[in-house]
Order: structure tokens, then sequence, then C-alpha cells
């Protein structure tokens, strides 16, 4: 029986498999979070006078014991159920009795969904910085050591002035940085309590909404009831966002491998067990972890818009609509964490071809260098463009491969450093052992 449904009716089957939907199978991965979220919602009842003091220590300890059982994986949604939050209050009312009936005073299962997606969000995107990091990490540690390899710069596609390694990679590390401020940012609208905004208009229990605050490690919690219902699908745009970011970087630098890895740059390489072959050319080392991030990641991008979309015209207060986000959305964690894990891989094995430039097609790289170097010499800067365009033109021109760039963020003067620093100044403003302490408490860890 459904926690909505009235004695005596039926749901007609039809309906029940086009409204559950995909529920099921996706509220697994919330799971966990239900539980939690209840084990904080239960101890501020019994602060109110709703739960008897002997009751609160029964359910807890059964809580708990749901909540490992979650972690080792020995938890389904049964048949019927039609999601996580009645399938918890079953497996209390099987075990407890009238008890389990208990818990969901005060609770609607609209911010019942609203919090375990908080926590799910929080969760997730920890995983997803703990991914980043140490891909920064490793973009930093290339750039320091092949710094001084020069890389033909390029821009229409067309060959424009010296690059290196270093700056190639770097590029991406700090790109990485601005990623991370846009997690953060997502973070903080993520991490506000929800509970206790029920069906979105509040309740007439007493309830200690800062208590469920502090018990769950919230920074915060939203304080309006009707904006906290609100905030479904608002929120995941936002962190979709977020993600989007960070897949706009991979799926840049997955291009540029792709276009590096072709034997007309061959500019990189990587060894034949990060690579597939054809079944018809022998010679084939081709780059499908990188394309297969490309795509994945221009997936992850369109995910932001469709949820816009399923709720760009809806009124204030609950809809159904709200149910279809979860069936991108949910997955999308697993795809940017595999995305960001396999690229971190991969470039640990990256082969750089340190004569990438000493090629005659890459001589025009140096005109600006020349250029330079006469108005360091006292020739206007016009005149010097006219008379290195006229040696190009003619077939005389000589390149001048000194590079000599040393202001902040040129190939001699990277500023890795800076941009460290940087990154740890964000990721230091992810609260997470603030997290860590009030959810072990929780839990009994």
């Amino acid at each position: 029986m459904k926690l909505w449904q009235k004695e005596g009716t039926e749901v007609n089957k039809e309906i029940e498999r086009f409204t559950v939907g995909r529920d099921r199978e996706l509220d697994v991965l919330l799971a966990k979070h239900d539980v939690t979220g209840t084990l904080a919602h239960i101890t501020m009842l019994e602060s109110i006078g709703l739960l008897e003091k002997a009751e609160l220590p029964i359910l807890v300890k059964e809580l708990r014991k749901i909540y490992d059982e979650i972690v080792e994986g020995n938890f389904v949604i049964e048949d019927g159920i039609e999601d996580v939050h009645s399938q918890v209050e079953l497996i209390l009312t099987r075990r407890l009795g009238e008890m389990g009936k208990k818990i969901h005073s005060g609770r609607s299962r609209n911010d019942q969904v609203l919090l375990d997606m908080k926590l799910f969000i929080r969760t997730e995107l920890r995983e997803v910085v703990d991914l980043i990091e140490p891909l920064f990490n490793t973009l930093i540690s290339l750039s320091e050591k092949y710094k001084h390899v020069l890389l033909p710069g390029y821009t229409h596609y067309q060959v424009a002035m010296p690059s290196s390694f270093g700056l190639w990679f770097g590029a991406y590390a700090e790109s990485l940085v601005d990623d991370l401020q846009v997690l953060l940012a997502a973070f903080r609208i993520s991490n506000k309590n929800p509970l206790g905004s029920a069906a979105g208009y509040g309740s007439s229990f007493p309830l200690n909404r800062t208590m469920t605050t502090q018990l769950l490690g919230f920074d915060t919690l939203n304080y309006n009831v009707v904006y906290a219902q609100m905030g479904r699908g608002k929120t995941e745009r936002i962190v979709a966002e977020a993600l989007a970011s960070v897949a706009a970087t991979l799926a840049k630098m997955a291009q540029d491998v792709c276009l590096y890895i072709n034997q007309n740059f061959s500019f990189i390489s990587f060894p034949a067990h990060l690579t597939t072959g054809s079944s018809i050319m022998p010679h084939k080392k081709n780059p499908d972890v990188f394309e297969l991030i490309r795509a994945k990641c221009n997936k992850i991008m369109a995910l932001p818009t469709e949820i816009m979309l399923i709720t760009a015209n809806l009124a204030s207060g609950y809809h159904r609509d709200l149910q279809i986000i979860k069936e991108s959305f949910l997955p999308v964690f697993a795809e940017i964490k595999d995305c960001t894990a396999i690229a971190d891989y991969s470039l640990q094995h990256i082969k750089i071809n340190e004569n990438a430039i000493k090629s005659d097609i890459y001589d025009y790289l140096f005109s600006v260098e020349v250029v330079n170097d006469m108005v360091l010499k006292g020739t206007s800067f016009r005149d010097a463009y006219r008379i290195v365009g006229e040696d190009i033109e003619k077939g005389q021109f000589e390149p001048n491969y000194d590079v000599n760039h040393t202001h902040e963020g040129s190939i001699g003067n990277l500023c890795n450093d800076k941009i460290q620093e940087l990154a740890t100044d964000v990721l230091k403003q992810f609260p997470f052992q603030n997290i860590d302490n009030a959810l072990n408490k929780l839990l009994g860890k």
C-alpha cells in the first residue's frame, strides 16, 4: 500500500507503471541519505515530544542497521513499493511494529526527497572534487616537467605563435581551478536544509529546523518553506551547470589530445595499452578514450538545458514533472567522475614529442618574435611588421628560435605556484570536515 493510498482504493497498474517511472531503480542511490535524514528527523521529533524518549534509541539502532545494510548492498525497493521513503518506513514497521509508523510526523515525501537530493548532491560533489584534485596535480606536474618544450600554437586552426607544453598543461590546470570555484558555489547552494518545509507550506507541529540543520551538518537552512520547494529543479540545474563547467574543460582537452595525437601533428602519443586498434588497418592507434571523454562531456553539457526546459513554466509548489529530472541527473555524477578519473590516468602515461617544433612548417611561428626583437632594437612596430611580412612573402624569412617571454603566465613564467595557491584556497573552502563530524555522530561512527 502507498503512503498516500486510501483504504479500499486500488491504483490502476498502467497508471502506477507510468507515474512511478524509474523511481524504484534510481531511488536506491538515495537510500542511505534517506536513512540519514530520518535519523536527524526523529532526533528532532523526540526533542519536541512527538516520540517517546524510550522509542528514540530503538529507532536509531534499527535505522543505523538499515544504513549499514544499504552500504553493504543488501537493500532493495520491493515490487509494489513506490519509492525509497516507503521502503525504509516499511522495513521499520515490519521490524518495530507501530513505532515505525511514527517517523513520518512533520514530514512530507516532498521535503524527504528534497533532503535526500541535497545529501546525495553533497556526497557526489565531494567525490567529483576528490577526483579533480589529482587531475589538477597531474596537469601541474606535467606543466613543470615540460615547461621548456615548445609546442606550436594555433588560432583559426592556423599556425600562429610558439606555445609550450608547459603552457598547454597549465592552461587546463587553471581551468580546473575556475571549475572548482563553480562547484563550490553549487555546493554552497546545495548545503542548505529543506527539511521541515513538508509539502512546501510548513507544518503545524513545532518543528525545530535549526536542530536538524546542525545534526546533518548543513551550513544553514532554506528558510522560506515555499522557496525550499521551489529549490527542487533549481538546485539540480545549478549543480548541473557546475558539472557542465568541468565537462567543458575535459571535452576541450580531449579534443586537443585527439588533434595532437594525429600523425599530421604528432605532438603526443600514448602507450599501446591506452589506445585501440583497427580490425583492418594494423597501424592504427586510436584515441578512443579521449573521443569518449569528449562525447560524454558534451552530453553532460546539455543537462542544464534539459532541466531548465522541464522546470521553465512551472508555478510555485510541487509538480510531478520534477520527478523526471532524476532520470538524467542522478546518473550524471558517475559519468563525470569516470571521465575525470580516466583522463587523469591516461595523462599520467602521455608521451611528449620534444622535437614537435622542429619542422619547416612551423618557421612562421616565430615571425612575432622577430618583429618584437626588431622593435627592442629600435625599429617601430609598424615598420618591423612590414619588413618581416615582406620577407615572408619573398621566402626570405629567417626564424629566431630564442623565445624570451617573461611576463606572468607566459612561456618563461608559467606562474604554476600561483595557480596551485588558487586551487588550494578553493579546496579548503569546502566544509567536508564539518559534514563528516556531524554525520559520523548521527550514524554512531
